[in-house]
């Protein structure tokens, strides 16, 4: 990294700082160069190329990059040609416009590496529109005036490739960062369920807890494909093999921070006048904030000090010192969960500690990771195909947004606004996948166009001066970019008020303020009914589906999770996979939820509380889950736990039956029977009596297996209860 003071050290640490200052020397670049060629008017279509070309970066390494970039600028090509040559021809143009928005959309099932480059060619598309229209159609240098939005789109490519090249494990940093700072809330956030406090709201706890796994989740997920990509060619690298290891120990970290050992409410109960759950809630605080301080450790190369977690964890093994002195009978059968629970933050403990720096002899066996890419262009058709069916959320939003531009193009044409085709802009950024998100761009757009407005016309009459409103347009364009993730009312203003100073370089800018709110409103109004009107995707109607996905990943983890008991501990790609499948399906449930509840009351459904109960059961099963994996050992057939395998195969029996039930909206039996004939079993395999208990080793897999079969019963009434007939 480079040597900087600690303020520039610091601001270089920030996740959008290198993408601003890419796009701050694209710009300025295209600035100077259509300055000193005397042609002003060369900035805009250069700056669409670049804004095109900088939406449309994927994370790679530097080859990856190029081979990327050279991808996304043929796709440039043939799409601005292509609207070059039908632009002349409004029915031509309309169906070429639907065929080749639903094409693209399509093939985002590809990937996500494929929907940003298709997303990025639609804007420019329109981008290609906006430049033919600028000058009054197609004439004869039109071919010229493309090429030179191409330029752009290049020139902003080249300077993303060299930095990459040079700077390609600052992106790693980063993703590592986020990873453990999103570990640290996630432990903040669970050691709010061992406050010993009554009357609070648990089940408000574990839906928070729920969303911030599906955070973690998505970090997870990030930082993976960052190395996968990066490694492709470079597996002897040793400073990414080093970061390969930190993210294998954050999944271990969020194993164990996500794994249940005892119903909290009961240990509560029962230790509500002692410190003990005091200890545990300030050692999992003190944790979470050293995954926060090891995210900032790693971004800075500074010393990690985890010394307050350290001593949290000595006095909470001092504090159950002394309920084992105390010897009351009552407390004897919680003191092995107890335990228990000690020795699972001790080994988070030392799993936070060995992050900063890893072992390099690590024994790991498979460092292999999952490459969701498509291997072959069979398989890419594949997954096209498998989306080409009214079920698939990609194929209705095709449809949607294709029937949105063409009712744009169809009104620009009736309407012969001026500037029409940011009606075409406005939608296409505005229609999204479902309508919780559509709605809530579409408000931040209409709301961020009249703010740039408002700057913008304040900007060019106090400024007069050409110079002074291409810095502005310069800085704007840097804010958008900045913004445009967590901040979509400043991204919005940012990029009006780059347009305004742009085109008041070559005309009036003035001019052209009514037309930009004319048909940002006009834009909006389409793209919000089309996501209403147009197999609106209400996200009641896929719950169930969603929910019984999440019952198969579960039981996937299960089997994944117990065959390793019958064949001995592997940290294997097969057991990662499951797991982290399994996770996967819980956020995706936090997601839909979180979108529902933003939906119009109508469509709604109306059971919408029923399923933030059934996430906070799958969740809790989840947890269960993660404590059993955590103890995973191969089982000697003289141990007594040997027996407890058929009860955890006959678990996962009853969640694939209730997995399919829930899929087919078929109403299954209740589970409460089955699920106590199991317990009375597990029960039976623990047959020690209160006093024997007392010195009995903790067993965790009967223990777990116990709790997870309390939860198949309330997962039983919660499923049925998804399967109302839906609304809308």
């Amino acid at each position: 990294m480079p040597t900087f003071s600690l303020p520039l050290r610091r601001l270089w640490t920030l996740d959008k700082f290198a993408y601003s200052l890419r796009v701050f020397l694209a710009f300025s670049g295209a600035l100077l160069f259509s300055v000193y060629s005397g042609n002003i008017a060369l900035v805009i279509p250069l700056f669409l190329g670049i804004i095109a070309c900088a939406l449309s970066e994927t994370d790679d390494s530097w080859q990856g990059r190029l081979q990327a970039l050279t991808v996304t600028l043929l796709c440039f090509t043939l799409a601005s040609f292509v609207v070059q040559w039908l632009f002349p021809w409004p029915w031509l143009f309309a169906v070429g416009l639907a065929v080749s928005t639903f094409t693209l959309i399509m093939l985002g099932a590809i990937g996500q590496r494929y929907a940003t480059i298709a997303s990025g060619t639609l804007i420019l598309s329109i981008y290609s529109m906006i430049n033919i229209e600028q000058h009054g159609g197609v004439d004869h240098e039109v071919s010229v005036r493309q090429l030179q939005l191409i330029a752009g789109a290049a020139w902003y490519g080249l300077i993303s490739v060299l930095w990459c090249a040079l700077f390609s494990r600052q992106p790693l940093k980063q993703s590592m960062a986020r990873l453990y700072k999103a570990l640290g809330e996630f432990l903040i956030l669970k050691s709010a369920l061992f406050e010993p406090v009554r009357g609070v709201d648990v089940e408000a706890r574990r839906v928070a807890l729920a969303r911030q796994n599906g955070k973690v989740v998505d970090a997870l997920n990030q930082a993976k494909e960052m190395i996968f990509r990066r490694l492709e060619g470079q597996r002897g690298n040793r400073k990414l093999n080093r970061y390969l290891r930190i993210y294998f120990i954050a999944q271990d970290i969020h194993e164990r921070a996500s794994s249940t050992h005892y119903p909290y409410s009961a240990l509560t109960e029962a230790f509500f006048h002692h410190d003990v759950l005091f200890r545990c809630q300030r050692l999992l605080d003190q944790q979470g904030r050293a995954c926060r301080q090891l995210a900032k450790s790693l971004l800075l190369n500074r010393p990690f000090d985890h010394r307050q977690s350290e001593e949290a964890l000595a006095d909470l093994r001092a504090s159950i010192n002394n309920l084992s002195d105390r010897g009351k009978p009552e407390w004897r059968p919680l003191m092995r969960p107890l335990n228990a629970l000690a020795d699972n933050l001790a080994t988070l403990e030392g799993q936070i500690a060995s992050a900063h720096n890893p072992d390099m002899d690590d024994d790991r066996r498979d460092s292999t990771l999952f490459d969701r890419s498509p291997s072959s262009l069979q398989e890419a058709w594949n997954r096209v195909r498998l989306n080409l069916t009214l079920g698939s959320p990609t194929f209705r939003h095709a449809i949607r947004l294709s029937s949105a531009l063409l009712a744009g193009y169809g009104l620009l044409q009736w309407l012969d606004p001026e500037q029409g085709f940011w009606i075409l802009l406005t939608t296409l950024f505005v229609c999204r996948p479902n309508f919780a998100t559509t709605r809530r761009f579409l408000s931040q757009r209409i709301t961020g166009t009249v703010l740039g407005l408002v700057v913008g016309w304040a900007s060019i009459s106090l400024f007069p001066q050409p110079s002074v409103q291409s810095m502005i347009a310069v800085a704007a364009g840097v804010t958008f970019f900045a913004n445009r993730e967590k901040h979509y009312i400043i991204a919005t203003a940012s990029i009006t008020l780059l347009v305004l100073c742009s085109f008041n370089q070559v005309g009036d800018g003035f001019n052209l303020i009514w037309p930009r709110l004319f048909d940002t409103l006009l834009g909006s109004l389409i793209a919000g009914l089309a996501v209403f009107f147009i197999f609106p995707d209400w996200q009641g109607r896929r719950l169930y589906r969603e929910a019984a996905k999440v019952l198969t990943s579960h039981r996937l983890y299960l089997d994944e999770i117990v065959r390793q008991y019958q064949e001995g501990k592997q940290d294997g790609l097969a057991y990662r996979l499951a797991r982290r499948n399994a996770h996967n399906a819980d956020a995706a449930l936090s997601t839909l939820l979180t979108n529902m509840l933003h939906e119009p009351g109508h469509y709604r459904k109306q059971d919408a509380d029923d399923g933030l109960r059934f996430l906070v059961l799958s969740n809790t099963l989840l947890s269960h889950l993660s404590a059993l994996g955590a103890h995973r050992h191969q089982l000697a057939e003289d141990e007594s736990d040997k027996a407890l395998v058929p009860v955890a195969k006959r678990m996962s029996e009853m969640l694939e039956h209730l997995a399919e039930q829930l899929d087919k909206r078929q109403l299954t039996e209740t589970l409460t029977e089955q699920a106590d004939e199991l317990i009375a079993q597990l029960d039976e395999q623990d047959g020690a009596t209160a006093d024997e208990q007392a010195v009995v080793a903790y067993r965790p897999i009967q223990s777990q297996l116990r709790l997870i079969g309390e939860q198949l019963a309330p997962l039983g009434e919660a499923a049925n209860r998804l399967i109302r007939p839906v609304k809308g």
